[in-house]
């Protein structure tokens, strides 16, 4: 099959342990160098934490695989510093397009509103993502420590600490570490090495997913068909890739042998019936695919925490695999860093496992609904799917019933033990826990947008459009606050008096086109206390010094420490 990519092929080095001899102790060591590994060790850098990052190849992944990447793993990546390639390259949408049989019976739009600088989606191919985090990394020579070629073929989990052996080919060397991180995949070696499950459900189906390169003058948009004429009693999805190439996703059924089914002779006649046989195309790549719905019931082990695929998996429709895979890695490592510096205590980790499989049983609802909605297993489902694609034509109740897949959202850590204080009437999508809204601003009257200005800390963002007369007491005790809480930064929404914007670290930004004050719901003393990874802690109508300082202090799980049955044993801080 021909290739609009190639492959980079990254040196293998000798391990310096081989020739020293010693069992070097790492903060952490992370298994898998896909995009959950890699994305951790850049998260980890930015917050001063090293790593040390194994994987048995010497590339990135073959084919497109993880493909739609949403708006809020996008603000993820930007805030780690390489958005930029991948908006260059990829191929962004909002729209689509859901056909039943013959005829279109709806299409949506999935970013109405102006005013965000990350778009809905974007299509990208994930060896290009992979590849731009590992340029990424390279930025980070002194805090990032990548090794191709090495296998962990003995993991030793303690409450204490972790030791793991590394085979390469010039021999086995030993590290020990305080976290060790898992990214190894949905089959993860060392899962099975500690004897730990991944639990759920099998879906008895197959799918074809075939990358074709071609010049057609589809829309970029996503197009699903139940029941095509081209390919009848079926599923088909179609979306547009960078590079000339169009992903083509064909329902197969349970019997399809999936070794003849890859075979190019018979992918063709498949693609040229819905194409048209005078369309020429190339393929490029062709897997045949089943999958799961499952997860672990604990992500973490001791000092063991697994993520993306090795914690838990879900089935393609509604891109959620490595939207999600991303969203915990966002969610671990400001925690992560913050324990390993002693700033916060163990037990703050273990709430990675809580906040995380409810994002994971949200995506597994999510997915196995869509699954059986595509894949009807009875004459009672598929009548149930039929009429609702026929009345979705003519009555918009029916099209909130359709389930294609229903794609990506942040997750709100609804219920966290992190999340503080709410304000009544203030905005729901917004309340604690969940992630934090973009909008445009300005900054020392530069054009500039809000989710750039937060992250990596915590951040106080305060309406400061106040009198002098208020604002200088306030000014008085957050100064006092910000002297005690080094990682504690103000955001103020200005003209702000000149009390509040003289506060240490302070930024002040001017709401553009007041789409922060909407979107927020603010008012002048009003404010938002932000995560590291910008989801919502607390907000208030009036914000106080002490209700701000109780707020962070829970953030940071201080509550937790005293009654904490944690798997963290006896780490402490190493940095």
């Amino acid at each position: 099959m021909p290739t609009t990519y190639n492959n980079p092929v990254y040196p293998y080095r000798r391990p310096p342990e081989l020739d020293s001899g010693e069992v070097r102790h790492c903060p952490v060591v992370i298994v898998g160098a896909g995009p959950s590994g890699l994305a951790a060790a850049i998260d980890l850098a930015r917050q001063g934490i090293e790593s040390v990052v194994l994987d048995d190849n010497n590339t990135v992944s073959v084919g497109s695989r993880a493909l739609c990447f949403a708006k809020r793993t996008l603000e993820i990546v930007d805030r780690l510093g390489c958005v930029e390639p991948m908006l260059e390259k990829g191929v962004t949408w909002q729209h689509g397009r859901v056909f039943f049989q013959e005829r279109e019976v709806y299409d949506f739009n999935l970013l109405p509103e102006d005013g965000h600088r990350i778009p809905a989606f974007i299509n990208l191919q994930q060896y290009y993502f992979e590849e731009y985090l590992v340029n990424r990394i390279h930025e980070f020579p002194a805090q990032i420590d990548l090794r191709w070629e090495q296998k962990v073929v003995e993991v030793d989990a303690k409450p204490e600490r972790t030791a793991i052996t590394v085979s390469t080919r010039d021999g086995d060397y030993r590290l020990t570490c305080d976290y060790l991180l898992v990214a190894d995949g949905a089959n993860s070696r060392i899962r099975d090495m500690l004897g730990l499950e991944s639990r759920g459900q099998v879906f008895q189906d197959r799918f074809l997913i075939a990358d074709v390169v071609m010049k057609a003058d589809f829309p970029t948009e996503r197009w699903f068909w139940f029941d095509p004429p081209f390919h009848p009693n079926q599923s088909v999805l179609l979306h547009k890739e960078p590079d000339n190439v169009w992903r083509i996703d064909f329902q197969l059924g349970w019997d399809a042998d999936p070794e003849e089914e890859k075979k190019e002779e018979n992918i063709r006649p498949r693609v040229q019936a819905m194409l048209g046989e005078e369309v020429e195309f190339e393929l490029e790549w062709a897997s045949v695919y089943t999958f799961r719905c499952r997860k672990m019931d604990r992500f973490i082990h001791h000092g063991v925490i697994f993520m993306g695929d090795a914690a838990h998996q879900v089935s393609p429709f509604g891109a959620r695999g490595a939207n999600g895979a991303l969203q915990g890695v966002d969610n671990l490592v400001w925690k992560l860093a913050r324990v390993l510096k002693g700033q916060a205590p163990p037990a703050l980790v273990d709430t990675y496992d809580t906040e995380r499989q409810h994002g994971a049983a949200e995506n597994i609802l999510n997915s196995t609904r869509a699954t059986d909605f595509i894949t009807p297993k009875s004459r009672v489902s598929r009548l149930f799917r039929d009429v609702t694609l026929e009345l979705a034509e003519h009555y918009p109740f029916a099209r909130s019933l359709v389930n294609s897949g229903r794609l990506s959202l942040p997750c709100r850590y609804d219920g966290s033990p992190l999340n503080g204080a709410d304000s009544e009437g203030a905005p729901r999508e917004l309340r604690p826990g969940s992630p934090a809204k973009d909008a445009p601003v300005r900054r020392d009257g530069e054009a500039a947008w809000l989710l750039n200005q937060l992250g990596d800390r915590f951040v106080l963002l305060l309406d400061g459009r106040m009198d002098e007369t208020s604002a200088a007491p306030l000014a008085a005790e957050l100064d006092a606050l910000l002297a005690r809480q080094p990682d504690l930064d103000p955001v103020i929404i200005g003209p702000a008096p000149d009390a509040l914007a003289a506060l240490p670290r302070s930024r002040v930004l001017e709401d553009s086109e007041g789409l922060v004050g909407e979107r927020y719901g603010l008012t002048a003393g009003g404010g938002y206390l932000l995560r590291p990874d910008q989801h919502v802690a607390a907000r208030w109508h009036a914000v106080t010094a002490a209700d701000v300082d109780a707020a962070l202090a829970r953030a940071l799980g201080a509550h937790l420490a005293a009654t904490a049955t944690t798997t963290q044993g006896g780490r402490h801080a190493t940095a």
